[in-house]
């Protein structure tokens, strides 16, 4: 593809010692260069290590929009032209990475955020309750950001240097996916969205963020913009 010396992929990763060997081994096979951010595992996720990466820790676990705006701060000392974001659990495909980078490469967006209901066979991977609750999300994000997208709460995107300039991310949790489209929003950075195919493992689904989390967050979001 001639753009992997430029482009860093990060891979946020708590407890994840069971599956983030094959999934780095996967992306390193493809030809991306790798950064791990390992934020407090408690497990053998350092095992990783034995893997030609970038490893950073963290001391503590701070939470994966902590560890995102990590590997984003070290992606920028790189000299990385495109990082890309990809879960540790296996649940995205790294053949459908050079899709989801190519309206960067072409100049037609800074951020491109990859979206599970784009496409009909994509969308019936995901289970109903889950769905159920990322369309209310999808809802809540518009109403706090201006941003509609069809898949706000997804980990797979890729952003151009341009955006890593632009976007530091101060929500440590899982709302950081929404304080993403807000600075998205501020900083006038061209978004698109592409399909990707999300694989429910049941490893995936019971590391996976559980659906009254899904609800917290959303309050937590709305309350937040309320009292500002």
């Amino acid at each position: 593809m001639g753009i992997e010396s430029s482009l860093l992929v990060i891979v946020p990763a708590h407890n994840e010692g069971r599956v983030i060997g094959a999934t780095v081994e996967n992306l390193l096979s493809a030809g991306y260069q790798v950064v791990v951010v390992d934020d407090g595992s408690s497990d053998h996720t350092s095992d990783v290590r034995r893997f030609p990466i970038v490893y950073i820790r963290h001391a503590v676990n701070l939470g994966q929009g902590a560890a995102l705006q990590t590997g984003m701060a070290y992606a920028l000392r790189a000299g990385a032209e495109i990082a890309v974001h990809f879960d540790a659990d296996g649940q995205h495909d790294c053949r459908q990475i050079e899709a989801l980078i190519q309206p960067i490469l072409e100049g037609r967006a800074d951020v491109v955020f990859g979206s599970r209901f784009l496409r009909k066979e994509d969308s019936v991977r995901v289970p109903l309750k889950k769905r159920l609750v990322l369309k209310g999300g999808i809802l809540v994000s518009w109403a706090m950001t201006g941003v509609l997208l069809s898949d706000t709460h997804n980990g797979f995107r890729a952003l151009s240097r341009r955006a890593l300039e632009r976007i530091q991310l101060q929500e440590n949790g899982f709302a950081h996916a929404t304080e993403i489209l807000q600075q998205v929003r501020e900083a006038g950075l061209r978004y698109e969205e592409a399909p990707i195919t999300i694989t429910y493992s049941d490893y995936s689904q019971l590391k996976g963020q559980k659906i009254s989390g899904s609800i917290s967050i959303l309050f937590d979001l709305i309350m937040s913009k309320l009292t500002k």
